[in-house]
């Protein structure tokens, strides 16, 4: 049996300076991922990620850092609904499909069309997205949230950049297994924030039972305690 999402519960929340600091350090490891020798060459090929070439897969992860910028670069439209990060995941039609098999065509013909412009440019502008960062999160914001305009709502600033925490990690190992390169570690904050989100969507899927047994009787589960 699932865990009913609290509408009024956050989650694992980082405070919003943890989280500033965590989401450079993951933007900077993915960075350099995607920046090896190894990923370029491989660009027109077939990822990991089913329907998404190299390049299109690396486009989608290095997005993470341009949304984020565009994100900070004006306020949330007033009358944009701010929901918690677990609500984030239970309304969001992409993780229903993903449970279903479903992938979003039209999501990886947008990041394989725009992979087209060639590694170097696809860099370039994560590059330069990633240095512009620390100044817009130095940016006061009254109210400090984020919005998501490809869903209609906004996050708390810690909340948002928690979610593109996990993208960045989920799809750097997506990336990583394309290439065949090590997954790239995480600062513990990241890893702890990423786990803690993944847990409690988990939960709510499948349930504490099942959690439990997977993470310490193995020989009792029964099925995927997969969040997506």
């Amino acid at each position: 049996m699932s865990t009913p999402i609290n509408p009024a519960r956050l989650g694992p929340v980082l405070d919003r300076d943890a989280a500033v600091a965590a989401f450079l350090a993951c933007a900077s490891v993915s960075l350099e991922l995607a920046s090896r020798d190894q990923v370029a060459a491989a660009w027109g090929d077939d990822s990991s990620c089913e329907g998404m070439s190299v390049g299109g897969l690396t486009h989608h992860l290095l997005q993470q850092l341009v949304n984020c910028g565009k994100g900070l670069s004006g306020p949330a439209p007033a009358d944009a609904a701010v929901i918690g990060l677990l609500d984030h995941y239970a309304q969001a039609p992409w993780v229903a499909a993903s449970r279903e098999g479903e992938i979003e065509p039209d999501q990886n013909a947008k990041d394989n069309g725009a992979a087209q412009a060639g590694p170097d440019a696809v860099l370039d502008l994560a590059r330069r997205a990633l240095a512009d960062l620390p100044s817009l999160f130095a940016q006061p914001r009254e109210p400090d949230v984020i919005h998501i305009p490809w869903q209609g709502w906004s996050l708390a600033t810690p909340d948002y950049l928690t979610t593109r925490m996990m993208e960045l990690v989920v799809h750097g190992d997506d990336l990583a297994s394309s290439v065949d390169l090590p997954t790239p570690e995480h600062e513990p904050t990241v890893v702890a924030a990423v786990l803690g989100l993944l847990a409690e969507v988990s939960l709510a899927r499948h349930g504490q039972v099942a959690l439990v047994r997977a993470l310490s009787r193995p020989q009792r589960l029964t099925g995927s305690i997969s969040a997506f």
